[in-house]
């Protein structure tokens, strides 16, 4: 009987989930954050970003969109909005 050596190969993938509360943080810190946060991304990683002042709600879907990335938008409470930003 021959000897046989089984070699199993995974390829895994990690994800990483990056977090910033910048409920507490007026515009343009979330934004300059945000975009230190993404450059530090790898492919496929995700931002969670949970923003409320008006200047931030403004800039930071308008930055996203015409960087390219694809993001979701979803209401936390009645002045915060939770955004999820997966890097391209």
């Amino acid at each position: 009987m021959d000897n046989q050596v089984l070699v199993m190969v995974f390829n895994i993938k990690f994800i990483m989930l990056h977090e910033y509360d910048a409920t507490k943080d007026k515009c343009p810190l979330p934004l300059v954050k945000m975009r230190m946060i993404l450059k530090k991304m790898e492919f496929d990683d995700i931002c969670l970003i949970r923003i409320s002042d008006k200047g931030s709600l403004k800039d930071i879907p308008k930055y996203l969109a015409s960087a390219g990335y694809v993001f979701t938008q979803r209401i936390v409470d009645m002045t915060s909005v939770e955004l999820s930003i997966k890097n391209r």
